[in-house]
């Protein structure tokens, strides 16, 4: 036999796993928000997403990244738990989230 160990090279698990909420089947007419950390040119992507995905889908609709603030930095936690309520609010069906690199 032999005068080593067996070690499992992964780290424990820290975290547990959730269900995903429930995707919807189409975006057609559904409303999709913008999410966005401020680090890495979203100003410059969600337009052209906009763009081409209001050509690909009938009646999709957007709320911008603005109606939300930073998902980066000192008020990231505030910015996260607000994301149910203003989504309801706002009417949001799914969101597209775009974090710097």
């Amino acid at each position: 036999m032999s005068d080593y160990d067996v070690v499992w090279p992964r780290s424990p698990r820290t975290a547990e796993l959730v269900t995903l909420a429930p995707r919807p089947a189409s975006l057609e007419g559904k409303r999709i928000a913008f999410i966005w950390d401020y680090l890495f040119r979203g100003d410059e992507i969600f337009p052209i997403l906009q763009r081409e995905l209001t050509r690909l889908i009938p009646g999709v609709q957007f709320v911008s990244y603005e109606a939300f603030g930073t998902t980066h930095g000192a008020g990231e936690h505030e910015v996260l738990d607000s994301f149910p309520a203003r989504f309801r609010e706002l009417g949001v069906d799914a969101a597209i989230s775009g974090m710097g690199c």
